[in-house]
């Protein structure tokens, strides 16, 4: 039996990590539910994974032991406009052994997640 995903990211202010989440994945910010720890991101369209940011009291203080893989097509670009929303690089590009390369990122509130390339070629600098 497949099991159902949720990705909850946690978040020491929900309303303001939730639009960075929503612009970054093409999502768009729900609602908070009525004690304010849960703030949903609705999906573009059917069968996209569920995405949510929870509110909790604790700073983070140590790396992600789960985090996310964005793939995409222009890695670059895509890299540029999350900087430009608020993310931050961690290090330089890091090349696979199969040839593809991802550039570790954090969101504003310093969870790491990658952005990786769907091409094959290696990545340039910035």
């Amino acid at each position: 039996m497949a099991a159902r995903i949720e990705i909850g990211i946690d978040s020491n202010d929900p309303e303001t990590l939730a639009l960075f989440w929503a612009r970054a994945l093409g999502y768009r910010v729900g609602d908070l539910d009525s004690d304010g720890t849960y703030l949903d991101l609705v999906p573009p369209a059917p069968g996209h994974p569920v995405v949510y940011i929870q509110r909790v009291v604790e700073p983070k203080v140590a790396k992600n032991r789960l985090h996310l893989d964005l793939f995409v097509r222009d890695a670059p670009r895509e890299i540029a406009r999350l900087e430009s929303l608020g993310a931050t690089r961690s290090g330089g590009p890091v090349t696979g052994s199969d040839g593809g390369w991802w550039q570790v990122m954090a969101d504003p509130e310093g969870n790491e997640f990658c952005v990786c390339s769907e091409e094959e070629e290696g990545p340039t600098e910035p």
